[in-house]
């Protein structure tokens, strides 16, 4: 084994803050990581056998069985991992001080012939948005730098309660790309810039040159330390694309849940009409094993919307991982829009379609799933992309208040939950902060976002909030989803990319996607001479209705089987 000592002690200055190092840092913590696990341990024959690059849950819980590796060891290896690629691209917020007290005490429980749940020992992190108490939770705002609420989430004790070491916060989006407008992705004050490991330098474009990299991340959740295999998996948020963004930048399987599957009790919000919490790993195995630890064995009464979707027997989700689950499946295809440009009705404006590359990728989608057994039904539009009635059509949709109001109603109530410690006690305390504190970087971005959020009023504005909800719903949902689903009896909707996020995001519906290949990195300015861009991961989705989860999670896996598309980040093995 390796030799054992005494976990780092977190009252000690050197391991009492383990923050992702920042440029203003001497000596960056993650050297200290290093001296510390130096001094404990002695890597010998046994662990040499495991690798945790690419590892699965299931391949980690085989070899904390067999002998082969502890909980302890597996820490030290992703940290080891952490302290080795870090500075490179910039992934983690914060390291657990206690991570490896908790897996020595993991360990010395399975000794004993106790097993606390399918995630027992195994390295996990979450977004900086969620509590946790043995770490502070900033949402990456400077004004909560460094604080610790006094509760942790639902979520956070659910994956305890299945045997997860919480080892890790990562990096966001500040406030969950809900701050300011153009803030690039996985930017915020506390954490800076996350890179994209795929292409991580820093994007030379004039007006693009800030520090941002060249691939966007995604966002406001962050896949970079998944993708690393700093942890075998993480848990992002999405109130609109957060989940399946940055699980599409970083080839990753995400799973956006129906709104309620997961508590968001403790988890900073946006909006409890489209938040959710999900999970993101290598492998939809791994993604349907966080989801049932997620989900937890009841409904949170501290979340109502937990008692939305019924959870499956003994809450597994792995009991869906059907390699043939696509024989007979109905699958459809919303070319309007979504694959191909459609024309605004009323106006000479055309909207969506793809680049040549990701439609072959697309029909190279396409053509698979056939030969898999799945009937394709091709097209199935949405009718109200297509409805020339101006009230019903999509496209023509106005700009909705539901996140702004929102933000105003579900930002101050997270706030009054944290008592009398919270660093600011409403919205407008924190803008008024954030602008007191401008040469610290505050708000490098401004923050237009929560200057429109908090400009409105919850009792004045409520009849337009109530009434663009409503039309949200059906344009999106009603309108939408259910009908092209429930008319063509489809089993899900097959989308490009990320790109159902907006969508199935107002109804509160699940996508899961799965990684596929790599495009061109086109957008935006020309490289400058010589310079060129790698090109980026291309993920696909399969969207449902409300609960729908099961049988996405049945479709998504037999469609990975029958693939095997991800490649981990080039050069950091």
């Amino acid at each position: 084994m390796l030799s054992q000592c005494s976990a780092p002690n977190p009252s000690d200055p050197k391991v009492s803050s383990m923050s992702v190092p920042r440029p203003h840092l001497i000596l960056p913590p993650f050297a200290l990581l290093l001296l510390v696990l130096a001094a404990c341990t002695a890597p010998v024959d046994r662990t040499a056998r495991f690798n945790v690059v690419e590892a699965t849950i299931p391949e980690m819980q085989q070899a904390l069985a067999d002998g082969r590796v502890t909980s302890r060891e597996l820490v030290e290896a992703h940290l080891v991992r952490i302290a080795t690629y870090e500075e490179a691209v910039n992934a983690t917020i914060a390291v657990n001080p206690r991570a490896l007290q908790i897996a020595d005490s993991l360990d010395r429980e399975r000794a004993e012939g106790r097993i606390k749940g399918p995630l027992h020992g195994i390295p996990v992190a979450l977004k900086d948005i969620i509590h946790t108490t043995d770490m502070p939770t900033t949402g990456g705002a400077l004004a909560f730098e460094g604080f610790t609420p006094p509760y942790e989430a639902t979520l956070t004790a659910n994956l305890e309660d299945a045997g997860a070491i919480i080892l890790a916060k990562t990096v966001l989006t500040e406030l969950a790309n809900f701050m300011a407008s153009g803030m690039p992705t996985n930017y915020s004050a506390v954490g800076s810039y996350g890179r994209n490991p795929y292409d991580p330098r820093r994007d030379p474009r004039e007006g693009r040159n800030d520090g941002r990299p060249v691939v966007a991340t995604g966002g406001s959740s962050s896949g970079i330390g998944t993708a690393m295999s700093f942890w075998a998996a993480s848990v992002g948020t999405e109130t609109s694309g957060s989940i399946l963004s940055p699980s599409n930048q970083n080839m990753l399987v995400g799973i956006k849940p129906t709104v309620g599957r997961i508590s968001r009790y403790g988890v900073i919000p946006i909006t409890a009409d489209q938040d959710t919490p999900g999970p993101m790993a290598r492998t939809v195995t791994d993604a349907a094993i966080m989801m049932g630890a997620l989900e937890g064995a009841a409904p949170d009464p501290h979340d109502p919307a937990t008692m939305t979707c019924e959870r499956p027997p003994d809450g597994d989700y792995t009991s869906f991982l059907n390699a043939t689950g696509l024989q007979g499946a109905r699958i459809g295809i919303p070319r309007a829009m979504y694959y191909d440009s459609v024309q605004v009705p009323g106006s000479d404006r055309w909207r969506g379609g793809l680049s040549d590359q990701m439609r072959a990728a697309m029909d190279t989608v396409i053509a698979l799933l056939q030969q898999q057994g799945a009937i394709v039904v091709d097209p199935a539009d949405l009718p109200s992309i297509l409805d020339p009635d101006v009230a019903n059509n999509l496209m023509l949709n106005g700009r909705s208040m539901v996140l702004d109001y929102g933000m105003k109603r579900d930002f101050n109530l997270w706030l009054a939950s944290l008592g009398s410690d919270a660093p600011v006690k409403s919205l407008t305390e924190l803008r008024e902060w954030n602008l007191a504190h401008r040469s610290a970087g505050s708000m490098k971005y401004e923050q237009a976002q929560l200057d429109v959020a908090d400009a409105l009023d919850l009792e004045m504005d409520r009849p337009t909030y109530e009434a663009d909800r409503a039309r949200d719903l059906l344009l999106n949902g009603e309108h939408g989803i259910d009908e092209v689903m429930e008319a063509l009896e489809l089993d899900a909707l097959l989308f490009p990319g990320p790109s159902s996020a907006g969508l199935a995001a107002k109804p509160g519906y699940p996508t899961v996607i799965v990684p596929f290949t790599f495009v061109a990195n086109h957008g935006g300015p020309d490289f400058p001479e010589g310079w060129a861009p790698l090109p980026q991961p291309y993920g696909v989705s399969f969207t449902g209705g409300a609960c729908s989860e099961p049988r996405l999670i049945e479709l998504a896996y037999a469609f990975e089987q029958a693939t095997k598309r991800r490649v981990p980040p080039p050069g950091m093995r």
